[in-house]
């Protein structure tokens, strides 16, 4: 092969060309024209992106707007995603598809009308928990977990049926459980890993993820430091062994990649992030007793460029073509088809 042709591949295996859909099922980067041309040299389809916390409905309306703002202005790069076919119009016009989430059921405020609203608007995921107790469901640092809640039960059905993707990232263990048995449709675990193998809070344990995939859903793993077995300092090939033991035990097809990439954003977010308006305290949450902070990503992902390092950490570690294909995006492809639209009457 010529230094052209070393190049080619080179950049081919950067951008997933070859049929190989690329999305990453959870970001909240502090969005620039620098992040989406980074979307665009790593061959990134689609992206979830987080477009709230805590804010209430008429705040996340504010920031749909910002949005709409950024779509303006970039259209070569990104446009709105609303449906599992955008991810096919964004590989084929070399664009990043982006879906609206929320991680938190705030948006909804006490209204389950505002449900069908926000997926009209875009939305197609929504946690029902952000690490507290909200009228939905339970967080994961909340010391018991009732469960469901009544509430909850309903928005479930209402999810399910204008097709907005229950996401239990952030829940508590019997809430995760409940969520999967009562769901006539897939849930989703849209960025976590193996508390088998870093066992922190947010990570989820083999009977979580159990009844989430048994159930037909998804799980997305996590980039963030504080998730990853030695932090920072994690390896591809340990973050990948992670992968192939969840793949050999629940299933190669349910898990896909949902980064948790936070680029870009100043330490004062992740404030924002743990605390809201719910208390006047700093919540330390899963890092050191020091002020909140973002950590140092790993070497091998810093952006969104670096998603070609973990197919060829896939590879390695002995999955062959289909399934890295599979991880990389064609997981997500397929539960896209099947969770977004309305349920259709017999």
């Amino acid at each position: 092969m010529t230094n052209d042709g070393k190049d080619t591949a080179r950049c081919n295996r950067r951008r997933g060309v070859g049929g190989m859909y690329r999305i990453d099922c959870l970001q909240y980067a502090n969005w620039s024209e620098k992040i989406f041309r980074q979307m665009r040299e790593g061959g990134v389809d689609a992206v979830h992106v987080t477009i709230a916390y805590h804010e209430n409905f008429r705040e996340t309306v504010l920031n749909i707007e910002r949005w709409n703002r950024w779509f303006e202005q970039f259209p070569d790069l990104i446009f709105q995603g609303a449906w599992a076919r955008d991810v096919e119009k964004a590989r084929a016009t070399g664009r990043t598809a982006i879906f609206f989430g929320f991680q938190n059921p705030s948006p909804m405020e006490d209204d389950i009308g505002l449900v069908a609203v926000l997926h009209r608007l875009g939305a197609r995921f929504m946690q029902l928990s952000y690490n507290n107790q909200s009228l939905l469901a339970t967080g994961c640092y909340e010391a018991e977990d009732p469960g469901i809640t009544r509430m909850g039960r309903q928005v479930i059905k209402e999810m399910n049926r204008v097709g907005m993707v229950i996401d239990m990232s952030h829940s508590a263990d019997r809430s995760t459980i409940q969520a999967a048995d009562l769901s006539q449709r897939p849930i989703a675990i849209t960025h976590a890993n193996l508390h088998a193998w870093q066992p922190a809070l947010r990570n989820k344990r083999d009977d979580v993820i159990r009844a989430v995939t048994q159930n037909g859903g998804m799980m997305g793993f996590s980039l963030y430091p504080h998730h990853l077995k030695d932090k920072s300092a994690c390896t591809l090939q340990s973050f990948c062994e992670m992968i192939a033991r969840a793949a050999d035990e629940f299933g190669v097809q349910h898990f896909g990649i949902g980064s948790d990439l936070c680029q870009d954003q100043p330490d004062s977010v992740v404030e924002w992030m743990r605390v809201g308006r719910w208390t006047k305290e700093i919540d330390y949450g899963e890092g050191s007793a020091a002020a909140p902070g973002f950590p140092d990503m790993p070497e091998w992902f810093r952006d969104n460029r670096d998603f070609g390092n973990i197919s060829d950490g896939l590879h390695d570690i002995g999955f062959d073509k289909d399934e890295v294909a599979a991880l990389m995006g064609g997981n997500w492809f397929r539960f896209f088809e099947d969770s977004f639209g309305p349920v259709r009457p017999d």
